[in-house]
């Protein structure tokens, strides 16, 4: 059964203002990293990553996401000055030539202060405010809104045979106190968006049930962030319809993502983050056209 359209939110800070729930936003990515999952090295140089975001924001994101660190299963680090290097050029680039608003993908204060003052308006921090405890200061300054998003541990280890007692009970639960501790360093709560975090710390069966049941984190009432694009639960599944190795840039691996984005925004979710926008904007033109009219 279709759900009705979830909780309209309004998004707004400097120079945007944004709402979701009757429209499904799109955050589109920009990763700017070698080793990236999806598109490792494809975008590393400056002009590369600001043709795609110029592509990105021409396909109809309404938000650019720009990451200069691998988040992969088994990723290692990045130091601060790297990080720095890969993302700053790109967003000062980008934040002159288009009008939508840019995230930036990262677990570090410095960078995020950097990025915000290069003209990045949104902080996406899949640590959720645990690993910098400078981060939710930065984001307080400037009055930036922050994704928060749950992970099993980091990286690093969120991979190795993740378990739950309860599922959707203990990711609500770690987002609440996500949210409770954004709250005590200054952060509104109209300006936090949470993100069950598909891929990180779950397995297969764990990102499906996730995404069917999307609804249930409502009651922590914020904007909801699904990114399942190209993600390993989507190759897996499709691996007995293909033959070699399924790779995160194959038109299959689009075909699952699109149907994964097809399940999250009629499951509640409020923003989809995604590799390709211009399929996805297709999609959700058509599902949010199917949505069932709130009737309170």
């Amino acid at each position: 059964m279709m759900q009705a359209f979830p909780k309209t939110y309004r998004l707004a800070s400097a120079g945007f203002d944004m709402e979701f729930g009757h429209r499904t936003g799109i955050m589109g990515v920009v990763n700017v990293t070698p080793d990236s999952f999806s598109d490792g090295g494809k975008f590393l140089s400056r002009e590369s990553a600001v043709d795609q975001g110029l592509k990105l924001a021409a396909d109809g994101a309404d938000i650019l996401d720009i990451g200069g660190e691998s988040t992969r299963p088994f990723a290692d680090p990045v130091p601060v000055d790297v990080e720095i290097e890969r993302v700053i050029p790109v967003i000062e680039q980008l934040a002159a030539e288009i009008s939508i608003p840019i995230s930036i993908d990262t677990m570090k204060a410095e960078v995020a202060r950097r990025a915000i003052e290069a003209g990045a308006s949104i902080i996406n921090d899949i640590s959720a405010l645990r690993f910098d405890p400078e981060l939710g200061a930065v984001a307080a300054a400037f009055g930036t809104p922050v994704v928060l998003m749950h992970m099993l541990g980091s990286p690093k280890t969120m991979q190795l045979s993740p378990s739950y007692a309860d599922l959707i009970g203990d990711i609500s639960d770690f987002l609440d106190a996500a949210i409770n501790r954004a709250l005590k360093q200054g952060i509104s709560k109209s300006k936090i968006i949470i993100d069950p975090g598909i891929g990180f710390g779950k397995t297969v069966s764990h990102n499906l049930l996730l995404i069917r049941q999307i609804q249930a984190f409502a009651v922590l009432d914020a904007p909801i962030l699904v990114g399942p694009s190209r993600k390993a639960f989507i190759r897996k599944l499709l691996k007995d319809e293909h033959s070699g190795d399924i790779t995160a840039d194959m038109p299959i691996v689009e075909t699952g993502t699109q149907a994964a984005v097809a399940a999250a925004v009629l499951c509640g979710a409020h923003i989809v983050r995604v590799h390709d926008v211009a399929n996805t904007r297709a999609t959700i033109r058509i599902l949010d056209a199917m949505k069932v009219v709130r009737k309170d």
